[in-house]
C-alpha cells in the first residue's frame, strides 16, 4: 500500500512539474513574440510589427489608415528596456518590459500582440495605444 502511495504521489508531482514546463515554455514563447515585436517597431516602415499584430488589433489600428503608417503615427518607442517577466493565462499571456507592457494572445502560427504601448493603472486596467476588441 506504501508503495502505491508513494507511486500516485510521484505520478502527481510529476504531472504538476510536467504542467510548469509547459507554462514556462508558453511564457518563454510569449517574451520571444513581444520582443520581436518591439524590435520590429524600430525597423523601417513597421511592417515587421503589423505583421505580429493579432487579427483583431491590427483591423482596429487600420481604422486609422494602413497599418504601418498607423503604428508609425502612434510614436511607440522601441526601446523599451529588458523583459522584466511574462506570466500566461490560459491562451493570453502579459510581457512586462522595463517600459511597457505588452498582452498577447495563442493563435495556431503563435503567440500575436492584442495590445502594446501599455501602461498600468493602480486598480484599472492598463492604457494601451495600441489594443483590439
Amino acid at each position: 500500500m506504501r508503495s502505491i502511495t508513494a507511486f500516485l504521489v510521484l505520478g502527481v508531482l510529476g504531472a504538476s512539474l510536467a504542467g510548469c514546463a509547459d507554462v514556462d515554455d508558453r511564457a518563454a514563447a510569449a517574451e520571444t513574440a513581444a520582443v520581436r515585436f518591439t524590435a520590429a517597431l524600430a525597423e523601417p516602415g513597421t511592417g515587421g510589427a503589423c505583421d505580429a499584430l493579432a487579427p483583431a488589433t491590427r483591423e482596429e489600428l487600420e481604422q486609422e489608415g494602413p497599418c504601418p503608417q498607423a503604428l508609425a503615427s502612434l510614436g511607440l518607442d522601441p526601446d523599451v528596456g529588458r523583459v522584466v517577466g511574462a506570466d500566461v493565462y490560459g491562451s493570453q499571456a502579459r510581457v512586462v518590459f522595463e517600459r511597457d507592457n505588452v498582452f498577447l494572445a495563442s493563435f495556431p502560427e503563435g503567440w500575436k500582440v492584442t495590445a502594446a504601448g501599455c501602461t498600468p493603472r493602480q486598480g484599472r486596467p492598463a492604457q494601451c495605444e495600441v489594443k483590439g476588441d
